[in-house]
């Protein structure tokens, strides 16, 4: 089949071509150590022995945004959601100690259009900047027929490495250890069907102003990208107990919220009792939970609730790693203790939500 009829039936190669050129400055930000192929091959070459890591375990993790991308494309708003599907990755690796080094995009659309897909690939290149990681490959996918008019969906892929003395796996959390929460920017990127349910069921506009604020579009609020955490971690995990991390745990609070999030990084034998008073419950959370008519359960499982990212450290270094975290700009809450797990006592107990969340019992 000749170009122009493949042209004919939905696909534009020169269209593709065209964005590859277009997206080649915002990637080259992103080039770091190890980086050793240029854009546009088929696979992409990384030498891990250049980074300087003597004993190396890779780290790696996959994800996409979900239904955020609705209001993306409903509102014309494409600049950040690139962010999230990389924060949806690195944060995911970082949680185990380990450095992201490069990342991989896939941005799949019915009909290419490049000033969209532009835009969608310089915020996943923003992203990658900011913490630390080479974009350097993906796939651009035109799929007529598979996507309606001015849809498309990006997913990626992150590798990341830490020394094999340093894996965080949660097997030295111990009685008394101190869980830090870091503060989100928003919902991040998970819960966004139940955010448009709400959304929908209240026939508000996202270009109209926050319910709950008026200094901002609801678009703009729920559209805040996802928080990147690696840098901040990185430092954090700088501080040592002995020869080891004085962080034995941290856990990305995405799908699931803190309910399943939580347990993953605990120990069978350990339960994590967090006060909902040791924070605010921001107001963005406060109106889903009223709009939405939501119980303190609903709130737990389905969103972050203002914590993005939850440490779990030695008690005796809990204000080193804090203050280490809040000097790169991370706000950071003291949100209770690991304690003993009885048997079939759950996992973690979140206390006070009654008098601390507005929502139904």
């Amino acid at each position: 089949m000749s170009q122009s009829a493949y042209k004919n039936a939905g696909v534009d190669i020169d269209a593709g071509a065209q964005l590859v050129d277009a997206i080649k400055p915002h990637i080259k930000k992103t080039h770091r150590s190890g980086v050793v192929s240029g854009l546009g091959g088929f696979g992409a070459l990384f030498d891990l022995k250049a980074t300087g890591y003597k004993d190396p375990i890779l780290v790696s993790g996959t994800d996409g945004v979900g239904t955020k991308l609705k209001i993306a494309i409903e509102t014309g708003k494409h600049d950040t959601i690139g962010i999230d599907a990389v924060a949806m990755c690195v944060n995911d690796i970082i949680v185990q100690g380990a450095e992201p080094l490069f990342f991989l995009d896939y941005f799949a659309t019915g009909k290419l259009e490049n000033t969209v897909a532009e835009k969608v690939i310089a915020g996943i290149a923003k992203g990658c900047e900011e913490s630390g990681c080479a974009l350097i490959g993906g796939e651009t996918a035109e799929m007529p027929g598979m996507y309606g008019e001015g849809d498309y969906d990006i997913a990626g892929f992150s590798v990341g490495a830490v020394e094999r003395d340093n894996i965080i796996t949660g097997e030295n959390i111990a009685q008394g250890d101190v869980i830090l929460g870091l503060a989100s920017s928003g919902v991040h990127s998970n819960g966004f069907s139940l955010v448009r349910h709400i959304v929908e069921k209240h026939n508000l506009s996202y270009a109209g102003k926050a319910p709950y604020d008026d200094n901002i579009t609801l678009a703009d609020a729920l559209l805040a990208p996802t928080k990147l955490y690696v840098r901040p971690l990185l430092e954090a995990l700088k501080v040592k107990d002995g020869d080891k991390p004085a962080i034995h745990a941290m856990a990305h609070i995405t799908g699931g919220g803190f309910l399943e999030n939580v347990p993953r990084v605990l120990p069978e034998t350990m339960a994590a009792r967090i006060d909902a008073q040791s924070w605010e419950l921001p107001a963005l959370f406060k109106w889903l939970a009223e709009a939405g008519d939501l119980t303190h359960e609903d709130l737990a499982s389905t969103f972050n609730c203002g914590i993005g990212m939850i440490v779990v450290c030695d008690k005796n270094h809990a204000a080193q790693i804090a203050n280490a975290l809040q000097d790169a700009g991370e706000q950071v809450f003291t949100l209770g203790t690991v304690e003993p797990r009885t048997e079939g006592a759950p996992a973690i107990t979140i206390d006070n939500m009654e008098g601390a969340w507005p929502a139904k019992k």
